[in-house]
């Protein structure tokens, strides 16, 4: 989430929901495959849900330029074998320099959907 924040230029056309909040639970409901989702959800209706790996390839495809050659040479990679990686890097991702916990900017703050804004 803070990548795409930092990395989207102009485009501010995403929106951010808790997996376990109202919008989260409103999706899983609708889509009971992910329930146990614990990772990143890509949701754009009417098309399914995307997770993991498939959903980063499309962030990175959202971003455009050279991310979205990225996830394009990334799509190429057999799903199983991209999983796994996603997987390793989220388990450690805390030991990536950065801040753990992002505060929205009040330009950010409507784009954080926390279930009274689903």
């Amino acid at each position: 989430m803070q990548f795409l924040l930092r990395h989207e230029g102009s485009r501010h056309d995403l929106r951010f929901a808790p997996l376990a909040g109202v919008t989260g639970r409103r999706v899983r409901d609708e889509h009971p495959e992910l329930e146990g989702a614990d990772s990143m959800v890509w949701y754009e209706p009417p098309r399914p849900p995307l997770v993991r790996s498939a959903a980063v390839i499309r962030a990175a495809r959202y971003l455009g330029g050279g991310w979205s050659l990225l996830g394009g040479a990334g799509s190429l990679v057999p799903r199983p074998i991209r999983d796994w990686v996603y997987r390793q890097i989220a388990r450690h991702r805390h030991r990536i320099p950065g801040p753990a916990c992002v505060i929205p900017t009040a330009e950010e703050r409507p784009r954080f959907l926390d279930g009274e804004d689903s």
